[in-house]
């Protein structure tokens, strides 16, 4: 019974609705439970709001609470508080408010988008991530000292299929050499499939703007989380205390920050694979969480 509380507590601190809590437990865990069941188990916990802080969205924010901090507060409050401690913030948010073209795929691991994230290369730092065009999820999301080198985009590719117990039909990529190896590897893995993406079908070149969802996740990234270390690197060149010339300089800074880098990239991988995409008009893409509709699209 404990255990089952504990699973019935962990997703609703994720912030998961009733139905999915019901889903989860008996497709995942084998625990049949009525929603009156739910109900009642649910009962000591204060309903699930929503907040807000700096630099993310209200909702966003909300979560990280939940998440890592078990803070509730309520969703107006938070939209009132966020409005009066960052206006400036959410104007900018919303001038910058994306329009993206239809996408849509055809089921979870059917095609994967790889690419970098070069704002903060310029500091040393190199970003390579990887995303489930379906359910958009983030299936690996690294930093290292190079986005250039095949062998290091080859290690998150095979570390992401050894994970998933397998690869995609299709692997989407920017037409560059840092690619040739996954290319490869890709290709190696899908070559006795008997569907029609096998072989030199299975792995596909394409500019980086037109690498959709990926692009799209980029742009997330920069809001949440990347802008604030751009601005932070840019404030200690300025100040003379970092020269990005200077290769003592640029070992010293990696030192200081990769870890504190790559513990904010798992996290906002984390968060962002547990949160709500909500339905928009004409998107032809599934709403829901990413992880549920990787693991669970039928819910």
């Amino acid at each position: 019974m404990e255990d089952r509380n504990d699973l019935i507590d962990h997703y609703f601190n994720l912030g998961y609705e009733q139905n999915e809590i019901l889903s989860c437990l008996l497709l995942i865990h084998d625990e049949n439970l009525s929603s009156r069941q739910l109900r009642r188990i649910l009962a000591r916990r204060e309903q699930e709001l929503q907040c807000s802080g700096r630099n993310i969205s209200y909702r966003s924010m909300w979560q990280r609470l939940v998440v890592d901090h078990d803070l509730v507060v309520t969703k107006e409050t938070a939209r009132h508080a966020l409005r009066f401690l960052d206006p400036e913030g959410v104007d900018e948010r919303l001038r910058h408010r994306l329009q993206r073209r239809q996408y849509k795929g055809r089921g979870p691991n059917f095609l994967w988008h790889i690419d970098g994230f070069v704002k903060l290369k310029p500091y040393g730092f190199c970003i390579q991530g990887g995303i489930d065009g379906y359910s958009r999820r983030i299936l690996w999301l690294e930093v290292g000292i190079s986005n250039n080198k095949p062998a290091f985009i080859a290690k998150y590719f095979v570390g992401c299929v050894k994970v998933a117990g397998g690869t995609a039909c299709i692997v989407r990529a920017n037409l560059g050499t840092e690619n040739t190896y996954v290319a490869g590897i890709q290709r190696f893995l899908r070559n006795d499939s008997c569907d029609s993406f096998f072989k030199d079908k299975s792995f596909m070149y394409g500019r980086s703007i037109s690498n959709q969802q990926i692009e799209a996740l980029w742009s997330q990234l920069r809001r949440r989380c990347a802008s604030w270390w751009m601005e932070h690197f840019k404030e200690l060149r300025g100040s003379g205390l970092y020269c990005d010339s200077n290769p003592v300089h640029v070992d010293c800074l990696r030192f200081c920050y990769m870890g504190l880098i790559r513990d904010e990239l798992h996290r906002f991988a984390r968060l962002w694979n547990n949160h709500r995409i909500r339905p928009a008009i004409n998107c032809a893409s599934p709403s829901g969480r990413p992880d549920l509709l990787y693991y669970l699209p039928e819910v």
